[in-house]
């Protein structure tokens, strides 16, 4: 029996830092770039000497990055033991499976032998994530191939992953890994907690939004324990919109109270595990969502400018001591940034409206803007409800550069590059271009891969127009779906969505 799920990466459209205090909300769009994980025994059989053990194997393969590390289960205290790796451990992976455990010893009070029986066959657990998730640029420039889209899907699937050369730490570190920014740890981490959740029979991913074991629904129990895993592995608890999209798909988000997690926080005193994940269970979880996309015939693009990516950890620092040391000047900016915020989120929902109120009008308009650069639209505004679908779109424009502008004035007071001048000038002609409603730096910004959004086709333009300036664009769209059970393991079966897919209730 093995088990195989899936959870999807993001881009957060606006949002940035703000998302960090509520009740500032974020626009994330989840994407088709997944993190595979894949749970099965790693014995077909249980010896009857067995039952007297008091712990049990894991084993945790990474075949993109080479690695392989060996556990000890404590099957009384849920606590995993390394016993060999060879390289550096997996925080994220290591707290996804002591939690999802526990949630299993707390759901099956009544039929622990079950249970017992597949921890004693042992846990072998791989995880995979798709090319999207890496820079591949190296491998691509190495074999003498063009910067284009069509190069990446050259690769093999799940390739192996390129390292970044070491430097010293600092505001502008980068990661181990050359990233593109697209919340591989968070799609990882939810992956490996829905795929043990579904092995152990704690929730039904075939059936993931019905009310489960625990009084909410599966979905729900996936996202509080990837929410607890992932903040405990990262050492603080962050804002949680990269888990939450990982579960749910594309989403407004506004953050959860992080005294939610007090319980994990202060689990080193000794509390049993399973404890702690019940209290965490009953938390009040406020966080806010609901479900968004993009308007109809607008497409997310993302171009990797070869950077190796940016350490969010320590940029999201850098801007937390500016709050502290010039509070007045941070609360004027976040004001201003909301406001912005706001005021895109709300052109997009009008658009969405016009194009369901006056759907040939708005596919005229959107096919002929796809093919001019942006002062040239008001030409097609020769009646009220073009001049209306036009409107908004430059005000969606108008509102994505506010936006730029002061997080470029947040960066330069914090000391960090929010959207540093390579960016900026990259962003400027992106926006410039055909077809190209706005383009951005998503998230914590930095050095990580661009996105734009398009019109209509005009897509192909712009990737051939990246590629003159070095810049590779990645094949990430929009995907609106959460995690999800799959059919098997993708490297045989050709798996590159979900084939349960989620939508938000």
């Amino acid at each position: 029996m093995s088990v195989v799920a899936s959870a999807p990466g993001k881009v957060l459209m606006t949002g940035g830092y703000l998302i960090l205090e509520k009740p500032n909300a974020g626009l994330v769009l989840s994407t088709n770039a997944r993190f595979y994980a894949i749970v099965k025994p790693i014995n077909e059989e249980v010896k009857s000497e067995s039952w007297a053990w008091q712990w049990t194997d894991v084993k945790l393969t990474s075949p993109q990055l080479s690695r392989e590390s060996m556990y000890k289960l404590s099957l009384k205290h849920l606590t995993l033991q390394c016993v060999s790796a060879s390289d550096s451990r997996n925080p994220f992976v290591e707290h996804a499976i002591q939690y999802a455990i526990a949630a299993a010893h707390l759901a099956t009070d009544k039929d622990k032998e079950a249970l017992h029986k597949l921890f004693l066959q042992g846990l072998d657990i791989t995880i995979l994530g798709s090319n999207d998730f890496y820079s591949y640029r190296n491998q691509i420039e190495s074999r003498g191939l063009p910067l284009t889209p069509e190069s990446l899907g050259t690769l093999a699937p799940f390739a192996s992953i390129t390292f970044n050369a070491a430097e010293s730490n600092g505001a502008n570190s980068k990661p181990e890994v050359a990233k593109t920014g697209l919340g591989s740890s968070a799609a990882m981490t939810t992956a490996v907690v829905a795929a043990l959740l579904h092995y152990l029979g704690v929730v039904d991913l075939s059936e993931p939004c019905r009310e489960g074991k625990f009084g909410c629904s599966d979905l729900d129990v996936i996202h509080m324990i990837a929410q607890t895993s992932h903040c405990l592995a990262q050492g603080e608890v962050g804002s949680g919109f990269d888990v939450s999209c990982a579960v749910y798909g594309s989403q407004r988000y506004v953050r959860f109270s992080p005294e939610v997690l007090s319980s994990a926080q202060v689990a080193v005193t000794g509390l049993p595990l399973y404890e702690v994940i019940g209290k965490i269970l009953k938390g009040n979880w406020d966080h806010e969502r609901s479900e968004i996309s993009l308007p109809p015939l607008m497409n997310l693009f993302l171009g990797e400018p070869g950077s190796g990516g940016s350490s969010t950890p320590s940029m999201v620092g850098a801007v937390k001591k500016w709050q502290m040391s010039d509070p007045e000047k941070a609360r004027d900016n976040w004001q201003k940034l909301s406001e912005a915020n706001l005021e895109l989120e709300t052109k997009l929902n009008i658009l969405s409206k016009l194009a369901k109120d006056h759907w040939d009008v708005y596919l005229g308009v959107i096919k002929s803007c796809s093919l001019l650069t942006s002062e040239k639209w008001v030409l097609h505004a020769t009646e009220p409800i073009n001049e209306a679908i036009i409107k908004e779109l430059l005000g969606a424009r108008e509102a994505m550069l506010g936006i730029r502008i002061l997080m470029r004035q947040m960066g330069e007071a914090a000391g960090v590059p929010i959207e540093p001048e390579s960016q900026t000038q990259l962003l400027d002609s992106t926006m410039n271009a055909e077809g190209v409603l706005f383009a951005g730096v998503p998230g914590a910004g930095g050095f990580d891969a661009i996105f734009a959004i398009t019109l209509g086709d005009s897509g192909s333009k712009l990737t051939q127009a990246w590629s003159s300036q070095n810049v590779l664009a990645l094949l990430v769209r929009e995907d609106p779906h959460g995690v999800c059970l799959e059919s098997g393991d993708p490297r045989t079966t050709g798996i590159t969505s979900g084939v349960s897919s989620v939508h938000l209730e």
